[in-house]
């Protein structure tokens, strides 16, 4: 299957309400949508939304990278994952964003090469059931309890609260979440890195009472070490996120016993040939997982669910940010249920189709 031509395509969705962490404040999503053709017919779609605070790109380095890369990549065999992933990172360090939407593009070509979904043709197969949390933006209290409240009514089986602007404030938060809703809902929590270390550490504790089921990246990735400090003191289990991109991270903090859990995203991994790699190192430490995102639309959560079935290990879902979007044009792929479980078609590869229609009002660039 020989790549002929890249398209990329510059996706901003609106989003129905503001999503704000401690690393900013958004009513767009700026994404990347990316289609790789091939001589024999086949395509395949990929998707990524980078976030400079997170991952340094932008739809406009996206471009200028995805052109260098489909450059290299032309004539390349879409149907060989691994030997893609070798030639971009060949091509240049990191950028990982946009490295992710051409390896999920290729991935959704190789299955479909082969006609299988993208689970089987990863070795997976469905074992379980996904059910998605939703997100409360880091705000007033008053407005967090507000939200809170809201997803407990809509039935989602967890709520996931953004938090790290001030300790103190997010304990009130937290507190104030748990009067509202009771405590026969999840609450996980999500600091972005927003704490400082004994911050964290005093934060945490004083969380102890209201049964959070853990807390990710609680300090700067910078500060990394420290997440030994910070685990040993905490009552919350510690998921690692901003600090794993890829498999080497993974090793790293898995070997130094600084973390309980792993936060797979695979716009911080390159796509899914690295993401792949993390979840065998997690399974050999017996490390649980999570997979998240960005906000992007259900292109890429959609390949998120047919990763997630391909191990036992993976058993936490963050699988609500198409849920943010005013439209979804896109055919096929997750579909949400009634209670919020994920289910998959069994058609081969992603089994999405996105409409040129759609497509042609936004700005695109075309490598063949």
């Amino acid at each position: 299957m020989q790549i002929t031509q890249v398209e990329f395509y510059h996706a901003s969705l609106k989003l129905k309400h503001p999503f704000i962490t401690s690393l900013g404040y958004r009513d767009h999503a700026n994404n990347v949508f990316v289609r790789v053709r091939t001589k024999e017919g086949l395509d395949g779609w990929g998707e990524c939304s980078p976030y400079p605070p997170i991952n340094g790109e932008t739809v406009d380095t996206c471009f200028i990278i995805g052109k260098l890369l489909a450059e290299r990549l032309m004539g390349q065999d879409a149907t060989a994952p691994e030997e893609i992933s070798r030639v971009m990172d060949k091509a240049i360090y990191g950028n990982t964003s946009i490295k992710s939407a051409i390896d999920i593009a290729v991935h959704d070509i190789a299955a479909k090469a082969e006609e299988k979904p993208l689970y089987t043709y990863l070795g997976g197969s469905i074992r379980k059931k996904i059910y998605t949390d939703y997100t409360v933006s880091v705000n007033t209290p008053e407005q967090m309890v507000a939200d809170s409240e809201k997803i407990k009514a809509e039935g989602f089986p967890v709520i996931k609260v953004k938090l790290g602007d001030d300790g103190h404030q997010d304990v009130e938060r937290i507190k104030a979440i748990r009067a509202a809703v009771g405590y026969d809902i999840g609450i996980r929590i999500d600091a972005n890195q927003g704490w400082e270390v004994q911050e964290a550490i005093d934060t945490l504790k004083a969380l102890e009472p209201y049964q959070i089921q853990y807390c990710e990246e609680p300090i700067s990735r910078h500060e990394y070490p420290s997440l030994k400090e910070v685990r040993k003191e905490s009552p919350v289990l510690i998921m690692a996120d901003e600090s794993v991109y890829d498999h080497h991270d993974a090793k790293k903090l898995i070997d130094q016993q600084l973390c309980d859990m792993i936060n797979i995203k695979l716009g911080k991994s390159s796509g899914l040939v690295k993401a792949r790699k993390i979840i065998r190192y997690a399974e050999m430490a017996g490390i649980p997982m999570q997979i998240g995102g960005f906000l992007e639309s259900r292109i890429l959560f959609t390949a998120n669910c047919h990763l997630a079935h391909t191990s036992d290990m993976v058993q936490y879902f963050d699988f609500d940010s198409p849920l943010f979007m005013e439209e979804d044009p896109i055919s096929g792929g997750m579909a949400y249920q009634s209670d919020w479980e994920i289910k998959l078609p069994d058609s081969p590869g992603l089994g999405i189709e996105v409409p040129d229609h759609w497509l042609e009002k936004f700005r695109k660039l075309i490598i063949n």
